[in-house]
């Protein structure tokens, strides 16, 4: 029990000698003393939010009631387990366990705890494990059938098969990339150097490969009987490249910028044609070549041919929004880079052309 130092004084001295008592004075009436009602006990505060990692040592101590084997089963430090007690400990205001050179037991307050904490980490894992077991699909736009975004969608399927990586064809980076920015698509494939500045700013991107570019000819056209077309031989041809589709701005400008000083007009906006008996249709009604690359599908009462001197490249890359995380993403920027290696896609042709400029691209 702790002792006043006034006291201790007063006992220390000798007692003082009597002195003669005097006589007693007139009573004297006291002022009526107010009383002062003792401080109220202020109740302690539980925090809103317990972190799961402080409920997780808790837990580990009170079923192993051993701080050692505690900070084992949980690979941590011991001196870092006890420091996450005690932090808890204060958070909650209560003493937790009873600790001696020999054992820890459980307060009452750290029994009644424990029901609390098990629950609370038996729907944090069971809250972890719903999202780790199964993802959400991813939506993969593809542009369009046949084209080699579709045999890297193929390879990332054979490297995550447990994950589901669904087929979307928006024909078009820019419209996609407005279905990517509004949470119904997550990745798809184009040229990413023709999107609008402010876009490519909320959009991550790996470079793909170098397409080559081609051209669509109605068979009996007087160049489908040349193997290849050269650029110059088309000075005077109206070429349809999207103009007027909102979804391909960035597949016109590529056509506007390889055209420019060479004579080849971009036609005027037509029907958007779905489907082979479509094109075949609009083709056949309007007769201009279509811009296109070489892996375009075969289309009924057309032929494609390369486009040559120089060879036109249309750079294709995967582009997705940023801060996506997914294991199929990871799966499909592996399967790019592998067939990228593998496939040379990479590797520009001699005599080739780009975009001047062109952001995205290796090396740039």
């Amino acid at each position: 029990m702790a002792i006043h130092a006034a006291v201790l004084l007063n006992a220390a001295m000798p007692s003082p000698v009597p002195s003669p008592v005097p006589p007693p004075a007139a009573p004297v009436t006291a002022a009526p003393v107010t009383p002062v009602p003792p401080p109220a006990a202020s109740p302690s505060v539980v925090p809103r939010d317990v972190d799961p990692r402080l409920l997780r040592a808790f837990a580990a101590v009170a079923e192993e009631l051993h701080f050692t084997r505690a900070a084992a089963r949980l690979y941590v430090a011991q001196q870092a387990l006890s420091r996450d007690i005690r932090r808890l400990e204060r958070e909650l205001g209560a003493e937790l366990f009873v600790r001696t050179t020999r054992q820890v037991s459980l307060t009452p307050d750290g029994e009644r705890l424990l029901p609390y904490a098990l629950r609370v980490l038996a729907a944090h894992d069971e809250l972890a494990e719903a999202f780790r077991a199964a993802p959400r699909p991813l939506l993969v736009d593809l542009n369009s059938p046949d084209l080699a975004p579709e045999s890297v969608l193929r390879r990332a399927r054979e490297l995550a098969p447990d994950h589901e990586l669904m087929a979307r064809y928006e024909s078009g980076l820019t419209g996609a990339v407005r279905e990517m920015l509004a949470g119904r698509l997550d990745t798809s494939f184009g040229r990413y150097g023709g999107l609008d500045a402010g876009l490519r700013a909320r959009l991550d991107s790996q470079f793909v490969r170098y397409e080559r570019m081609a051209v669509v000819l109605p068979d009996d056209h007087p160049l489908a009987g040349l193997p290849e077309v050269p650029l110059a031989a088309l000075a005077g041809e109206r070429i349809y490249a999207g103009a007027g589709n909102d979804r391909t701005p960035e597949w016109t400008d590529l056509a506007a910028r390889l055209f420019a000083g060479r004579g080849i007009e971009i036609a005027p906006p037509a029907p958007l044609a779905v489907g082979k008996e479509e094109f075949r249709r609009i083709m056949a009604k309007h007769r201009n070549p279509v811009l296109a690359v070489v892996d375009f599908p075969p289309m009924p009462g057309c032929v494609l041919r390369p486009l040559v001197d120089p060879v036109p490249l249309s750079p294709v890359s995967l582009v997705w929004r940023k801060g996506l995380r997914h294991p199929g993403l990871d799966a499909l920027r592996t399967a790019a880079a592998e067939m990228g290696a593998r496939e040379g896609w990479h590797v520009r042709p001699a005599g080739s052309w780009l975009p001047e400029g062109e952001p995205g691209l290796p090396g740039a």
